[in-house]
C-alpha cells in the first residue's frame, strides 16, 4: 500500500509515457464497447480462448506446466485430474470463471482475495490463508535457479497491511485527481511488494489486475488473456517490478516502471483484441479465424508451437490444417518437418 499512499499524499507526478498509454487505453475502451455491443457472439470464441490461455499461461510463468494434449480437458470440462499441476491449472480457470461471472459485482476486499487464493492453489493446504512464516520474494531464473529479489511484509503485519491496500483501494480508485489506471497498476505493485501468501501470489496479482480492470470498465481481459501478454514480456516483468520495489518499505521507490509496464501491457491487450475481432466474420469457423488472426500476429518466421501457445485450446491437428490449407494458398510457406518446422509469411 506504499504506492498508494503516495498517490494519496499527492506525491507522485505522471511520466509522460505514461499519459501515452492512458490515452491510448482510453481511446482503445470506445472500440471494445462498440464491438461487445456489435457482435456479441462472434467474440465467444475469443472468451473461451482467452480462459485456456490465462490459465494456462499464469501457471506457466510460476512454472506449472500441464501436457499440452491435457489441456482442453483441463481447462473446459470436468475431468479425474492426475497431479497437483492439473489441480492448479484448473483452479486458477475456476477463479477466472468466478471473476468473468461477477465482473465489477465481485468487491475488491480481503475475503474476496483469500477466496482467489483458495481457489487458484487447489488442494493446498494452505490455500485461503495468509503466509505464517516470513517469504521473500523469488525470481526464477531462466536456467532453474532462483535469487532473492525482495524482502516482504512479515506474517505479523500481513492481514493489516492487505486491509490497507484495500481501504485504499475503494477510496482511490473512486477519485479523480489521477487516474484510474494508475491506481489500479499500483494496488497490484503493493500487492506483490506484500506477498501475503507462502506461494501464489504472482498468480492471485494476476486475478486481482483482472477483477480491478473489470471494477474499472476494462473488460478486454474478457476476450484477450492478460496473462499471455505478461508471459511473452516475462523478463521485463520481473525487471520493472524488481526496479519498482526498491524502497518500497520506506515509501522512496519508483512505482512508474511497474505501472508503465502494466499499462503498456493493457494497450497490447487492446491492439490484439481489436485486431482479432475485427478478424472474425462470423461464430461458424470462428476458431479457424482466431488461429488465422494470431497467425497474422506472430513474426513472419513462426513454428506450429508459436501457434499453439497462443491458441491453447485448439487442437494440433487444426492448428497442422489451417496451416497447410494457408501454404496451399500461398500465404505461407513451410520448411523443415514435424512441430519444429518453420513457417514463413510471403
Amino acid at each position: 500500500m506504499k504506492t498508494l499512499e503516495l498517490i494519496q499524499d499527492r506525491r507522485m507526478q505522471v511520466p509522460m509515457s505514461v499519459s501515452w498509454y492512458l490515452s491510448d487505453i482510453g481511446h482503445a475502451q470506445g472500440l471494445q464497447e462498440l464491438f461487445t455491443r456489435q457482435s456479441p457472439q462472434k467474440l465467444k470464441v475469443l472468451r473461451e480462448h482467452a480462459i485456456a490461455q490465462s490459465a494456462i499461461s499464469s501457471n506457466r510463468i510460476e512454472g506449472v506446466e500441464i501436457d499440452q494434449a491435457r489441456i482442453g480437458t483441463v481447462v473446459f470440462g470436468h475431468p479425474a485430474l492426475k497431479d497437483r499441476e492439473e489441480e492448479e491449472v484448473a483452479g486458477y480457470r475456476n477463479a477466472l470463471e468466478l471473476i468473468h461471472t461477477q465482473g465489477a459485482a465481485l468487491p475488491v476486499s480481503e475475503e474476496t482475495i483469500l477466496h482467489l487464493h483458495k481457489l487458484s492453489r487447489g488442494n493446498v493446504w494452505d490455500a485461503g490463508r495468509y503466509k505464517d512464516k516470513p517469504v521473500d520474494i523469488i525470481e526464477k531464473l531462466p536456467g532453474g535457479g532462483e535469487r532473492v529479489r525482495f524482502r516482504s511484509v512479515s506474517p505479523a503485519e500481513t492481514p493489516e497491511f492487505t486491509r490497507r491496500l484495500v481501504s485504499l483501494w475503494r477510496d482511490q480508485s473512486r477519485d479523480h485527481d489521477i487516474s484510474p489506471l494508475i491506481v489500479l497498476a499500483a494496488f497490484n505493485l503493493d500487492f506483490l511488494c506484500i506477498h501475503p501468501f507462502r506461494d501464489g501470489n504472482g498468480r492471485v496479482s494476476r486475478l486481482l489486475l483482472l477483477l480491478t480492470a473489470y471494477h474499472l470498465g476494462i473488460e478486454v481481459g474478457r476476450y484477450i488473456s492478460l496473462e499471455r501478454i505478461i508471459e511473452d514480456n516475462k523478463a521485463r516483468y520481473y525487471e520493472t517490478l524488481q526496479e519498482s520495489s526498491q524502497g518500497w518499505h520506506e515509501g522512496k521507490h519508483n512505482p512508474w516502471p511497474y505501472i508503465g509496464y502494466l499499462l503498456y501491457n493493457l494497450k497490447l491487450a487492446y491492439n490484439e483484441f481489436t485486431k482479432r475481432a475485427g478478424h472474425l466474420k462470423s461464430p461458424r469457423g470462428a476458431k479457424t479465424e482466431l488461429v488465422m488472426a494470431a497467425i497474422s500476429g506472430l513474426p513472419d518466421r513462426f513454428t506450429l508451437v508459436d501457434v499453439e501457445r497462443v491458441c491453447p485450446g485448439v487442437s494440433r491437428d487444426m492448428v497442422r490444417k489451417i496451416l497447410k490449407d494457408m501454404q496451399k494458398q500461398q500465404t505461407i510457406t513451410c520448411s523443415g518437418r514435424g512441430p519444429g518446422a518453420t513457417w514463413e509469411k510471403r
